[in-house]
């Protein structure tokens, strides 16, 4: 299995036969539910699913390296490389088990929201250093920048 450098958590993706298209392949639109549930799970293990604010993708991006086929399990690495006060960005390194190789990577922007006003918010700081030390779990250091995002 791939050995992924300085990544907190590793999602376990199953391929589902529905997932590939008449090409015979994972379709593209698949890796974003992915990364999502990759990105979910990432949030789990912050035990950070709140109330009080929600997250949204205000930008994603796909890189599709190999192409992927049913059976198969991905090995999703996620990390967050930055923290601006209302937004953050993750990146996602997919690896194939059948292929032992990187099939794709990808990136988000996620911003959060007030769930009260609907809202762009600041980042809660408890949120942020939750994030930050589980980064630093595998001395990866998040890029901290601060102005408006």
């Amino acid at each position: 299995m791939q050995q992924f450098v300085a990544v907190p958590f590793i999602f376990k993706q199953h391929i589902s036969w529905g997932d590939m298209d008449a090409f015979n392949h994972v379709n593209n639109v698949q890796y974003y539910r992915y990364i999502e549930n990759a990105r979910i799970g990432y949030f789990e293990r912050l035990n950070q699913i709140q109330t009080e604010f929600y997250t949204v993708v205000s930008s994603s991006s796909c890189r599709y390296l190999r192409p992927v086929t049913y059976p198969d399990i991905l090995a999703i690495g996620v990390n967050v490389e930055e923290i601006r006060s209302s937004a953050f960005r993750m990146t996602y390194q997919l690896y194939s088990e059948k292929q032992q190789t990187l099939v794709a990577q990808g990136e988000v922007v996620v911003v959060c929201m007030d769930a009260k006003t609907q809202q762009k918010t600041t980042i809660p700081e408890y949120f942020k250093q939750a994030i930050i030390e589980l980064e630093k779990t595998v001395n990866h250091q998040v890029i901290l920048v601060n102005n408006k995002s």
